[in-house]
This record gives C-alpha cells, sequence and structure tokens, in this order.
C-alpha cells in the first residue's frame, strides 16, 4: 500500500472541492488542488470569502470518488484545514487551470484579466495547517509538513487508465482471477484501486487487497503485475 501521505496526496489530486467553511460559516465552494495539494478557489465579489481577510480560518472538503459501472462509490474524503490567502499573481493561472478541472467557470477569465481589482472575481488558496483523511477502512490526521512534503504515485495517471479499461473491458478475467486467489467463487467484483505496490479489488462490499511480489516502477511493470492477477493460476 502506498505510504499514507501519498495516498492521500494521490486522492487529493483529483478530487474535487465538495464543501468549504470560512471561521466556521459555510460559503459556497468551486475549485480544484494545485500541485502542492493545496485547495484553490474561485471566489465571486458578494461572497463571504471575497472580502474577507487573508488569515481567515477556511476548512476544504475535498472528495475523491469511483465510478463503477453506474454507481459512484467515494474513494476518499478529505477535510483540509487552514488559512485562506491570495494566489501569487505569477500564480494565478496555474490556479485558473486547477479550479477550471473541476469548475470550468467562465468568471476564472475575470479573475486572471482584472487580476487585483478590488471587484473583481478572486484566486484564493489554503495555507495548509492539517488535514484529516478518511479513506477505505483507514482514517487520521496529517500536519502540513507531512501532507505537502508528499507527492502523488507516480504512476497514477497510468494505473488510473489501466483500472478504467480494466473495470470496462476485462471483469469476466479479473473475477476469475480473484475467484483462484481466494479459493472461492466471489460475488460483484471491481478493481478499487491501483498502484505500484499492489492492487485493491471490490468484492460486493468488502475491500480486498493483492500486493505484488515486488513494487512496480514503471507503468510497463504495472500492467504487468495486474496481468498476472487477472491470469494467476
Amino acid at each position: 500500500m502506498l505510504p499514507i501521505p501519498e495516498r492521500v496526496r494521490t486522492l487529493a489530486a483529483t478530487a474535487s472541492v465538495a464543501k468549504l467553511s470560512v471561521d466556521g460559516a459555510p460559503s459556497p465552494a468551486r475549485g480544484g488542488v494545485d500541485e502542492r495539494g493545496r485547495p484553490v478557489l474561485l471566489v465571486l465579489p458578494g461572497e463571504a470569502l471575497h472580502g474577507v481577510r487573508e488569515d481567515a480560518v477556511a476548512a476544504v472538503n475535498l472528495t475523491a470518488m469511483r465510478q463503477l459501472g453506474d454507481v459512484t462509490h467515494p474513494r476518499g474524503l478529505i477535510e483540509v484545514q487552514g488559512w485562506a490567502e491570495a494566489v501569487p499573481e505569477g500564480e494565478a493561472r496555474a490556479a485558473a487551470v486547477a479550479v477550471a478541472a473541476h469548475s470550468a467557470d467562465e468568471s476564472l477569465f475575470e479573475a486572471l484579466e482584472r487580476f487585483g481589482e478590488p471587484d473583481a472575481p478572486r484566486l484564493l488558496r489554503v495555507d495548509v495547517g492539517q488535514v484529516v483523511y478518511l479513506t477505505g477502512q483507514e482514517s487520521g490526521l496529517l500536519d502540513a509538513d507531512d501532507y505537502l512534503g508528499a507527492a502523488p504515485d507516480p504512476l497514477a495517471e497510468t494505473a488510473e487508465r489501466v483500472l478504467a479499461h480494466v473495470n470496462s473491458a476485462h471483469r469476466p478475467q479479473l473475477t476469475a482471477g480473484v475467484s483462484r486467489q481466494l479459493g472461492e467463487q466471489p460475488g460483484e467484483v471491481w478493481l478499487w484501486e491501483l498502484d505500484r505496490f499492489g492492487a485493491t479489488v471490490r468484492v460486493d462490499e468488502a475491500l480486498v487487497r493483492f500486493q505484488w511480489p515486488s513494487p512496480a516502477n514503471t507503468g510497463l511493470c504495472l500492467e504487468t503485475a495486474l496481468r498476472g492477477l487477472l491470469c494467476s493460476c
């Protein structure tokens, strides 16, 4: 299994902003996560965070989801707690791209073109204090150094592509491979998580972990390791 800080950062990299509170009060939420894992937010004039002092206490709830057939399931819930701060002008375009990945709001163009004007939409981010996470059967708390010092799994993009392909085209092989590994006929089987250390399979409502004999260091190694599970005998 990925180390917890890396796992949480991997989930955060593709998570959507689900909820925002400022000084304990709910506020409209639209945004994403920047390359360091900090929530970035598009804030419109008239909203609570637009005119608030930059050291306001902010909590952003992120949700990472998994689509299995016609049903969407939560993979992880992450709450980033910290303080609101303005995105520096030199980083504004990258922040806008991060927001646009989840919320393609036309106000992003105005936030860039009118950057710094008092009545323009603002791009803010959260200066991380701590991170609360719930993922699978694990929950806990990360301090800012552990969270910001980690990076997403370098094979995450390949893993998500392969996982989607297996779930859409190779579930019978996955079911057969899991059946041989467990020594019994499983129920509904889906590939749930995939990383360089192993694969997590959802069998009905349970999550079952299969470790690779050795970590996969490349995308090709990852695909080869997964093929061993699908074709196990």
